[in-house]
């Protein structure tokens, strides 16, 4: 018995080396002349057709490339293991934080493995919970997620909005509360929007005109959002249309209402940085149309809420790192008068709550929290667990108390109840997740970039590890759209960690963990700073010997996908394994797709010649060259990602497929019925991540 056994160990290890060594036969992706001219530059697109992702052919190619990589996956001998392991992981009861409304508590529980978290109502803490809206009934697998929900201000109705396959198109619907039974109205076609209700008779959205045609409404490019209000007992058809823009297509609008909802407030962007803010004063019945509150779009700002017949506003105009003013509508020529004046860290958002003000600032990116009275004098500094991220400050003013939530890398979210009066937090409920944070650590360092910034990482392990050069080591980052990277758990990444591995989070510029000169640094013809700064972070632990290259592994999706394909092009022999996801790589063409043209203002446009100049600089698609070895790759996507289309991810893996000169493996992964991220269900999460981790400890030769 003893032979057999060490004989089956010896076939694992042979079927092992031999997976290593073989090289992959890829599906053949057929080629065609395309080219385009850009400002005299003849650029071409060999692999254009995958741009049609609906049709036959490129749906075949989808299957090809799917059961290759499905292949060379399920060759892996421990990917079970590791899917096991992340299934015992996951499954623990998860909460959100309670919300109060009025007498009633919304909280979303996940016993472990279901699908969808589920939105329980309960009256009162002690209240028995019931269940508002079971999501994991809306489809058979899952896949249909909540988004934005909100009680009617009498607690008569409940709205809802829901998504299906990931994508960001959505339905509202709406529940008698009492009865807990559907009205008949249900909105289509909305995107990006919240619910705003104007007391119990209807509420505020933001929609669109339904899209030209049903087979392409996934990648076509989407223009004119207007605000409607819809009134209970009405349909969709009679919505009164409360706001549009006849003359500038590209821009995104939501609206609000104040607290006391004498005011509706429009935030208007062309893109995904610079807003305008208009307002109307709905007790005023005089007022026709919307005034211009904040001018466009040179600036950052949000209305935080109204102190009467003023609003106040977090804005950076003149005050990179955010302040609150207080602005007089009825006289703009005014100078506001300044509530919380900038500090040396940066203001990240601003909550209303029992007539008080609360402040979440990131220092070191990390959350503190100030508690203000309206006027703006200092009340306290509220004491946090530690360092990490803190979220959920804010409630009515009639309120007393509320929730919010801690987190870090070793610290599994937690949520506290916090008392306005005292400023007293007391735990409500921890994490039951399997997990001993007394084993792991987590330490910030800062290194300089190439230029000599200076730049954060936080890097977290098992303690005792040693600086040897041989830890499998993962390097994530975004670095972009003012986003700001701060400590979180993660379940998924614990099987990284039980297993020896150093998982590293870099605070790139182009983020926002610094403040807006920050995210300057890393925007427009800015751009490669970003990159520098990973790459120096890698550069950073090769030589302080926490790995070596063949053992970084660097990952990151959206403008993270972006992040990783230009580095892997850029500096392809300092990475073991690369994993864009969901990655914008095409940066020429980017922008005609769905909403691609809001992230003009952050990137630049092909379309612009100076812009054009810097893009073709760093376009992952456009930088892969032939003769050179690549990390070993895996694209993730998927075929109902309406933000940033597969067609990028197809692109790229095509070309680095037939440049490939190594026998390093270059693997897509095509997801169904998925899409950017949002609303993924269980399932899927821990499919992806076993596949992910199987695959980067492969490709470094560790053995589990």
């Amino acid at each position: 018995m003893k032979y057999a056994i060490l004989t089956l160990m010896s076939f694992a290890i042979l079927l092992s080396n031999n997976l290593m060594a073989q090289k992959i036969t890829y599906p053949h992706t057929e080629t065609i002349n395309h080219t385009d001219d850009y400002f005299g530059k003849k650029i071409n697109d060999p692999y254009r057709w995958l741009e049609d992702d609906t049709s036959k052919k490129t749906e075949g190619w989808v299957k090809e490339q799917n059961a290759a990589t499905n292949q060379y996956l399920s060759s892996i001998p421990y990917r079970d293991k590791i899917k096991k392991r992340l299934t015992e992981l996951w499954d623990y009861p998860k909460n959100s934080a309670p919300q109060k409304e009025d007498d009633y508590f919304l909280t979303y529980k996940n016993d472990g493995l279901q699908n969808q978290s589920v939105l329980f109502v309960q009256k009162g803490l002690d209240g028995k919970p019931e269940v508002l809206i079971d999501p994991n009934k809306l489809s058979s697998d899952g896949t249909v997620a909540l988004q934005a929900t909100a009680f009617s201000k009498g607690q008569k109705y409940f709205a809802y909005a829901v998504s299906a396959s990931g994508s960001d198109w959505q339905e509202i619907y709406i529940l008698d509360f009492d009865t807990r039974t559907l009205i008949k109205e249900k909105l289509e076609y909305v995107k990006f929007t919240g619910i705003s209700w104007a007391g119990d008779d209807g509420f505020y959205y933001s929609g669109y005109e339904r899209p030209k045609s049903e087979v392409t409404k996934y990648s076509a490019k989407t223009e004119f959002q207007k605000i409607f209000y819809h009134k209970i007992g009405t349909q969709q058809a009679n919505d009164q249309l409360i706001y549009q823009d006849k003359e500038h297509p590209l821009r995104y609008v939501g609206a609000s209402l104040t607290e006391d909802e004498r005011f509706l407030v429009l935030g208007i962007s062309e893109g995904t940085d610079g807003s305008e803010i208009k307002i109307k004063d709905l007790n005023d019945k005089s007022v026709k149309n919307f005034i211009t509150l904040i001018p466009g779009f040179k600036t950052n700002a949000n209305v935080v809420d109204n102190i009467g017949d003023k609003i106040l506003v977090q804005t950076n105009e003149g005050a990179p790192n955010y302040k609150v003013i207080l602005i007089d509508p009825k006289n703009l020529q005014a100078t506001p008068k300044v509530i919380i004046p900038e500090q040396t860290e940066k203001l990240e958002g601003i909550n209303t709550g029992g007539g008080k003000l609360f402040a979440s600032y990131l220092k070191n990116a990390c959350t503190q929290v100030v508690q203000y009275n309206t006027d703006g004098t200092l009340e306290r500094h509220i004491e946090l667990p530690g360092l990490g991220t803190a979220s959920g400050f804010g409630s009515y003013k009639q309120d007393d108390y509320f929730f919010y939530t801690f987190t870090s890398y070793v610290y599994p979210p937690t949520i506290f109840r916090y008392d306005i009066k005292t400023g007293k937090s007391e735990l409500y409920k921890k994490s039951e997740v399997k997990f001993n944070p007394d084993e792991y650590e987590t330490k910030q360092v800062f290194y300089p970039s190439k230029d000599g910034s200076k730049v954060s990482m936080f890097i977290t392990h098992k303690k005792g590890i040693q600086l040897d050069g041989t830890n499998p080591t993962l390097l994530y980052g975004y670095g972009g759209f003012n986003i700001s990277l701060t400590p979180s758990f993660s379940v998924a990444n614990m099987v990284f960690l039980e297993n020896g591995g150093v998982y590293c989070v870099a605070n790139l510029r182009g983020g926002g963990e610094y403040g807006e000169e920050w995210h300057k640094g890393g925007m427009l013809d800015q751009k490669q700073n970003v990159f520098d700064d990973f790459i120096a972070a890698a550069e950073y632990l090769i030589a302080q010997k926490y790995t070596a290259p063949k053992r970084l592994a660097i990952r990151g999706g959206s403008n993270g996908g972006l992040l990783v394909g230009a580095c892997l092009t850029q500096r392809p022999e300092l990475f073991g394994v690369a994993i864009p996801q969901v990655g914008v790589l095409d940066m020429l063409r980017y922008h005609k797709f769905t909403v691609g043209w809001g992230w003009a203002v952050e990137y630049g446009s092909s379309d612009n010649a100076d812009q054009f100049n810097y893009l073709i600089r760093y376009s992952p698609l456009h930088h892969v060259k032939k003769g050179i070895c690549y990390p070993a790759t895996l694209v993730t996507t998927a075929d109902h990602d309406d933000r940033v289309v597969p067609a990028h991810s197809f692109k790229f893996a095509a070309t680095l497929q037939a440049h490939q000169s190594c026998d390093n493996p270059v693997l897509i992964r095509i997801d169904s019925k998925a899409g950017h991220g949002a609303g993924k269900p269980t399932t899927k999460l821990i499919d992806e991540a076993a596949d992910i981790w199987s695959f980067v400890f492969y490709n470094m030769r560790v053995k589990l």
